[in-house]
């Protein structure tokens, strides 16, 4: 069987390091040293250079101006992006586009996907529930209007870059039962029964919270298919775990960078034995991640058929990030000493990210708990 990434797939990563290779890490202000947010938007200038790049058209169809590509090709942007903590919407936009294009209606893809491709136009994704805790498409009710239309009711917390985008993707459950995809539009359109708080997260960004009130959409703007809420959702975990190991790899070669020139006794603290076991765990669970991962990204890119539904791999992905994100910062502030704790430097910041990262995904716990309930409801053999 042959591993190795398509000749597209590969092309794609390849613009992903000229992209983000310059991004410094520190090019914002600290979270640690302001009390409000590090910024008020994203990253513009970087958002442009993506798109010129055309890495925000990976997941659009070609007919709408996109690669027509899958989320391997995404997770492995996402992975680049991450080593130097890139501020932009990518994950956010790429999985919300996927699900346009696969499940919208013919008017919602016309009118948002050359745009989204162009990066004329962002979208982001309501995926934190009303309370982070709880499943997010039961936070907001949706109802048939007599004309067609919808109307939401219901919160939706912690939306990242929501203050800036043009469209914000909200699960939503009808009185049947079912799940649809409401594409609410942004702040700036100040659609009535549709209101803002400012959050911040672990790492310093402005998140937002969403309180619907009798917001009334177009039938259009509302996504039916009962497979668009499980694509976009599988995609944003899938995401989420390709950002973990982009930053995990790039805390352990910063690690490694420090432990082969701090040197303790007259010998690189890398020579010890206690240091170069702590690191090789770290590799080992980068590995980990990394094979998890692919297996995630693979069975949502080919459909393909198992003994599990895709769920299953997505939660063994879930488990190994969330914990092995934590760890890989965890032994690298421990390894770093005192100078991991100074904010003039970089590795703070990718602790505060880690922590995000980790919550956004959940406890391992979970993960496997709910891996226990498919393998009940799925004996293998």
């Amino acid at each position: 069987m042959d591993f190795t990434f398509s000749e597209e797939q590969q092309a794609a990563v390849e613009a992903a390091r000229a992209v983000f290779a310059p991004v410094a890490p520190d090019a914002v202000p600290s979270p640690a040293l302001t009390s409000g947010p590090v910024a008020d938007d994203f990253d513009r200038a970087l958002w442009s250079k993506v798109a010129d790049a055309d890495l925000l058209s990976l997941l659009i169809a070609p007919e709408h101006g996109g690669a027509g590509l899958d989320a391997i090709a995404l997770c492995l942007v996402l992975r680049e992006s991450a080593k130097v903590l890139a501020r932009v919407p990518l994950l956010e936009h790429s999985a919300a586009t996927a699900a346009v294009g696969a499940y919208g209606s013919q008017e919602a893809r016309a009118d948002i996907l050359p745009r989204a491709a162009r990066g004329e136009l962002t979208l982001t994704v309501a995926s934190a529930g009303r309370t982070g805790h709880d499943p997010a498409d039961l936070a907001v009710t949706a109802l048939r209007a007599p004309d067609g239309g919808w109307t939401l009711d219901g919160v939706q917390t912690a939306i990242p870059w929501a203050w800036n985008a043009d469209r914000i993707v909200v699960p939503a459950h009808t009185a049947e039962g079912a799940t649809v995809l409401a594409l609410v539009p942004g702040p700036a359109a100040g659609l009535p029964g549709c209101s803002f708080a400012e959050q911040l997260s672990t790492t310093g960004e402005r998140l937002a919270e969403l309180r619907l009130d009798d917001a009334a959409l177009a039938s259009s703007d509302v996504l039916t298919d009962p497979a668009a809420w499980p694509l976009l959702h599988d995609l944003l975990a899938t995401g989420t775990c390709a950002l973990a190991l982009g930053l995990g790899e790039g805390v352990l070669k910063m690690t490694s960078d420090y432990a082969s020139k701090r040197e303790q006794f007259g010998h690189p603290i890398a020579t010890f034995q206690a240091v170069a076991v702590q690191a090789a765990d770290r590799y080992i669970d980068l590995r980990a991640m990394e094979a998890t991962l692919w297996q995630a990204a693979w069975r949502i890119s080919s459909g393909a058929g198992g003994a599990l539904p895709v769920a299953g791999d997505v939660a063994v992905a879930k488990t190994w990030a969330s914990d092995g994100v934590r760890r890989i910062v965890q032994t690298a502030q421990h390894l770093h000493g005192g100078f991991g704790a100074d904010t003039d430097y970089s590795l703070h910041r990718y602790h505060a990210w880690a922590k995000h990262l980790e919550l956004s995904l959940g406890p391992a716990a979970a993960h496997e708990e709910a891996l226990g309930d498919l393998l009940a409801a799925h004996p293998l053999g």
